[in-house]
């Protein structure tokens, strides 16, 4: 845009220019009423890492420990939140926007299924829509007094991530792993998309780490010896916690009884997010 042209209102203008007198604000408001204190996105650079079981648990752990917890299921087309707090039916609205759906313990969410007919239906979106939606979970509900947030991120670095980073406050990002061979690719995939936002990395999850024999207690490293602490310290950042393969915890997620799970595996994780204040 010619000088003469400039409305030298950056906000409104597309243009690359020498002129740009200020950084475009692309942080979208909350809806009127709503509160959020802290945003935490969990992300992974592939699906099958138990991403999603990873950020029940810290919702729900988060919860235990006397914080006002939420959890925003971005993975619109995977959606798995409220399935696992055993929360059914949909959302309910008012003249100011959406109702969050809440959990036996409190723990308020919004996901996709809480508004489709019915849960089993596919979301057929494309990825300006399915972007537009997870958008509008963040405007459009009225989160009530949350100290934090939690997003459930879909893999990968695609619209939805993009999305996410750019309109949401995100305060940090927590990186879901498993040990398999291909992590040091994938993970760094994560860590530099973080980096290009400028959004800081609390650490690291590994999932899947192990088996513990119920018999003699004995840890099968089931995908093989793990690397993350190499590929963690080339990044400087630390390994928040390691995740065993646990049937119980399992189970408890596919019957939408995540409140219940007591474990202390992701303490680490919790209070980093804590720290991170």
């Amino acid at each position: 845009m010619s000088a003469e042209n400039c409305t030298h209102n950056c906000s409104t203008c597309g243009e690359n220019c020498s002129s740009r007198t200020e950084p475009q604000d692309l942080i979208a408001p909350l809806a009127e009423g709503a509160s959020v204190k802290h945003v935490y996105a969990v992300v992974s650079g592939k699906g099958g890492v138990g991403k999603s079981l990873v950020t029940s648990l810290l919702g729900a752990q988060t919860q235990l420990r006397g914080y006002n917890t939420a959890i925003l299921d971005a993975d619109v087309t995977g959606p798995s939140i409220p399935q696992s707090f055993g929360v059914h039916g949909h959302a309910q609205g008012c003249d100011g926007g959406i109702l969050p759906a809440v959990s036996k313990s409190g723990l308020q969410m919004m996901s996709v299924n809480l508004l489709l007919e019915n849960e089993s239906d596919p979301v057929v979106w494309r990825g300006p829509v399915i972007a537009g939606a997870v958008k509008q979970f963040w405007t459009d509900v009225i989160w009530e007094d949350v100290d934090y947030m939690f997003v459930d991120m879909p893999p990968g670095t695609g619209d939805v991530p993009l999305t996410v980073f750019q309109s949401l406050p995100i305060d940090g990002i927590v990186i879901v792993t498993s040990p398999q061979d291909l992590v040091s690719m994938i993970v760094a995939k994560a860590v530099k998309m973080a980096n290009m936002m400028h959004i800081p990395v609390l650490g690291f999850v590994e999932n899947y780490s192990y088996l513990q024999c119920p018999d003699c207690g004995k840890k099968i490293k089931v995908f093989g010896e793990s690397h993350l602490d190499e590929i963690a310290q080339g990044f400087g950042l630390p390994v928040l916690a390691r995740l065993p393969i646990d049937p119980a915890v399992a189970e408890a997620y596919d019957n939408g009884l995540m409140e219940t799970v007591n474990t202390d595996a992701l303490a680490g994780a919790v209070e980093a997010v804590e720290k991170a204040e």
